[in-house]
């Protein structure tokens, strides 16, 4: 289950409608690649803990962490000084909160 949607990740970039449907696979891959990245960051699937019956909602603020990461990668595919940042400021602090910590 994808937390964030082509539309919500769309509307992150600030895309208009002029712009179409012309990078709407690299989008995807992008949000795909994002959501991956936060689990594993978090240690579990999203929606293994959210989302389902019986269970909390999935937080806004880790529907935003997958988006700030997903627009940064698509905004910095090329190498150079902003892309070797390691992640967008806000969403290590963000997975941090929802993190499961094991000993």
């Amino acid at each position: 289950m994808a937390v964030a949607t082509l539309d919500n990740l769309k509307d992150q970039l600030a895309f208009t409608d002029d712009i179409g449907d012309a990078d709407d696979g690299l989008l995807q891959r992008k949000l795909d690649a994002a959501q991956n990245h936060v689990e594993r960051l978090l240690g579990f699937r999203i929606e293994a803990t959210f989302g389902g019956e019986g269970q909390d909602e999935v937080p806004p603020a880790l529907v935003e962490a997958v988006l700030q990461l997903a627009a940064h990668w698509y905004d910095n595919r090329e190498a150079g000084a902003e892309a070797v940042r390691e992640l967008p400021f806000g969403v290590r602090e963000i997975v941090t909160e929802y993190r499961e910590f094991t000993f």
